[in-house]
Parts: structure tokens; sequence; C-alpha cells
């Protein structure tokens, strides 16, 4: 049996906030900055977030669009990527939020989604 819910793990470039606040509203997210991956690349990054089950939150539409495509033209995974275009935690909060409420974690597993 999987998590209903997908975890979440937000990179360098997303305010740290943005875990508290989904924490508030009882999701799971861990920072790049507990992991203690700070400066480490957008693929170490991913494997990291992968490796734990964690769907990756970021600003970074360009690198993590080839990632993807990458990973997945490799036949490999990913638990799911997530683009945000809001940069206001508060905004990004609610987003995500509507989307952890309307897509399970399997159906995160492997997709690039945008908020």
């Amino acid at each position: 049996m999987t998590a209903l819910f997908a975890k979440l793990y937000l990179d360098e470039n997303i305010d740290i906030l943005l875990a508290a606040l989904m924490a508030h509203r009882g999701f799971y997210a861990t920072t790049a900055h507990a992991a203690e991956l700070l400066g480490a690349d957008d693929s170490t990054q991913l494997f990291y977030a992968s490796t734990h089950g964690y769907c990756l939150v970021t600003h970074n539409l360009r690198e993590f669009e080839q990632l993807h495509q990458s990973i997945i033209s490799a036949g490999q995974t990913h638990a799911g990527i997530v683009i945000a275009s809001a940069h206001n935690v508060y905004t990004l909060a609610t987003r995500l939020v509507r989307l952890l409420d309307s897509l399970t974690a399997d159906e995160i597993f492997n997709q690039l989604l945008y908020i």
C-alpha cells in the first residue's frame, strides 16, 4: 500500500517557510537545507528526492524539464517534479494543497507538473 499524499522535497530555491506551512496543513515536506544539500546540483537534488520517495518542488523550469526528459528517456523513474511559477510562499502553499488533494502519490509518480 502506498501513501495517499505525496511527500515533498523543496529544493533550495523554494522558501523554507513552505515546509512549515505544508506541515500546518497536514502534509509532509522537507527541504534541501534539512537534507544538507545546499549548493548541490539539480540532478543530485532530484536523485536525493527520488531515492527517499519525495516529489521535488522547484522554481527551476528549464533544468528540471530537461532532467525529467532525460530520466524518462533512459527508462528510469522519479517520485514527481512540481514546477512552481508562484514565488509568494502563501500562494504556493495554496496551490500545492490543491494539487495534493487532487492527485495521489501514485498519480504524481514520474510526472512533471506545473502549478
